[in-house]
This record gives C-alpha cells, structure tokens and sequence, in this order.
C-alpha cells in the first residue's frame, strides 16, 4: 500500500507540480487513499444499499435527520462567514487571486477550504439516508455524481491550490447549503412541510451558482495572474457538467410537473367539475371526499 502510495504521489507530482507545503500534514491530505476509499465505499453502498433494504421496512431517521441537516447548516454558515471575512482581510481580487498574495488572510482561507472538502465527506449521509429510509429515487446519476466527484476534486484543489482563486465556487456552494439544508431539516418535521415554498428557488440558486463561478473563473483566464490556468480550464468544465446535469434535473422535476399540473386543470374544466372554494381552484372530487353526509334526525 506504502508503494502504491508514493507511486500515485510521484504521478500526481509529476502531472500537477510540487504540492502546496502548507498543508502537508493535515488530516487526510498526505495520501490520496483514504480519499480513494471512502469514494468506492460510497459507491458500493449506493450499489449494495438499496438490493439490502429492499424487503426491509425504512427507517424513520427523522430525529437524527433534523440534527444532522442543522448541523450541516451551521457549518456551512461558519463556513461561508469566514471565507466572506478572509477575502475581506486579504483584499482578494475577483477577477484574478493568486495562491500566495493575501498575506496571512491565505491561511485563514486554506483552514476554512479544508473544513470545506471534509464537509463533502460528511454529506456522503445524505445518500445513505435516502437509502434508509428507501428513497431510491433520490438517488439520481446527478446526485452520486455530484457527491462523489466533490470529495476528490476538493483533495486535489486542497493540496494544489487551497487558496487564491479557488475560494469563489466554495464560498457560494456554502450559502446555497444554507439554504438547502435548512429546508431539508424543517422538511424531517411533518408540521412544518406545509410551510416551506422555496426548495424550487434553491435549485434556481445552485444554478446561478454555477454559471456566476464560470463567469469568475473565466475572469482568470482572461486577466491571469499566480493561479495555473489548468484548474480554472478544470473547473470550468466541471461546472459545465453541473450546469447540463442540473438543468436537466430542474425541467424533470418542475416543468413536467407543472405541465401535467395544467392538463389535469384543462381536463377537469372540460368535464365541467371545477368550482372556486375560497378563492381557490379545487376540483368537486375533492371536495366531495372532504365534505362528510350528515346523518339523517330521528326525531
């Protein structure tokens, strides 16, 4: 293992450059491994997960649930302050950093990026909570890719560039997750899902995201400065690949549905059954099944 190690080290080496020495040291960053294998853990327990709990009952999860996505929301928001506060302290440049010209503000960047790469270790669960609790169709191509992918470009960024340019995609990612898992946390409490409207906008959001860390990157290449132009031609791919999965999953999940939404309106005008209760549109069918007969009186 030792020898395959050095050997993946050396490749890596030769490819990327020397590594930043400001990290050497730090929990998982020597070696590649231990990332390697949490990510062929991960995906054997997508493979193997569901073929397990397919003639067992789901768990609840719902108390761990609201723990686990408050807790996330919190790192994240930890998160997202201090990496706003570091590029303040460092005078960062949007168009261009390079990965040693903040002064002191670099290593407070570099610790808040590795909390960062831990996290999508952490968010490994959400997968394996949708497999408990046997939501399989959560567990998209998009979502295993997105999980997967992170944990291991972020060990690269973390040990080539952790610092400079490399705090913008990070920095959004951090403030969409607030968003997203503060709704998912609500959403594991039954009485306040009728109160949550904005999971659609949050998809809108991760959006955005991506094509404003295009617009930034490119800045990079366009006006280069001490960041190698290989990780901004990267990351631009990889947010491309985002963007085109994403975008897909956005027309799946809400065009079809309000599509489907408004023939079933147009049929039930048709049929004439469709009246106004409160200001609202409700189909008779409905509120026949809400309205209970009352009982005849005997007297």
């Amino acid at each position: 293992m030792e020898h395959f190690d050095a050997s993946l080290s050396t490749y890596f080496q030769a490819l990327l450059g020397p590594r930043d020495p400001r990290v050497k040291g730090w929990f998982l960053l020597d070696s590649y491994i231990p990332t390697l294998l949490c990510s062929i853990l991960y995906l054997l327990i997508v493979w193997l997960g569901p073929k397990y709990m397919k003639d067992r009952p789901p768990f609840s999860c719902r108390g761990i649930l609201v723990v686990y996505n408050l807790g996330l929301t919190l790192l994240s928001l930890y998160m997202f302050c201090e990496l706003v506060t570091g590029v303040w302290e460092g005078q960062y440049n949007f168009f261009c950093q390079g990965t040693r010209s903040g002064g002191e503000a670099d290593m407070k960047i570099v610790h808040v990026l590795w909390w960062y790469y831990f996290s999508k270790l952490i968010e490994f669960m959400d997968t394996f909570f949708f497999i408990l609790r046997k939501n399989n169709h959560q567990v998209t191509v998009l979502h295993v890719y997105h999980h997967a992918s992170m944990l291991n470009i972020w060990w690269f960024v973390m040990n080539w560039v952790p610092c400079g340019h490399s705090y913008f995609g990070a920095t959004l990612n951090s403030f969409i997750h607030v968003l997203m898992y503060s709704y998912y946390g609500l959403s594991s409490v039954p009485s306040m899902r009728p109160y949550l409207w904005w999971k659609k906008y949050i998809t809108q959001g991760q959006l955005l995201q991506f094509v404003l860390t295009i617009i930034q990157t490119s800045c990079g290449v366009i006006w280069p400065c001490a960041f190698p132009l290989g990780w901004l031609y990267f990351q631009i791919g990889y947010m491309i690949s985002l963007i085109a999965l994403f975008t897909n999953f956005y027309i799946q999940t809400y065009n079809k549905k309000g599509a489907s939404r408004r023939r079933e309106h147009q049929k039930d005008h048709q049929n004439g059954s469709v009246m106004a209760v409160n200001g609202h549109t409700s189909s008779f069918s409905s509120l026949e099944n809400s309205l209970k007969p009352r009982k005849q009186r005997k007297d």
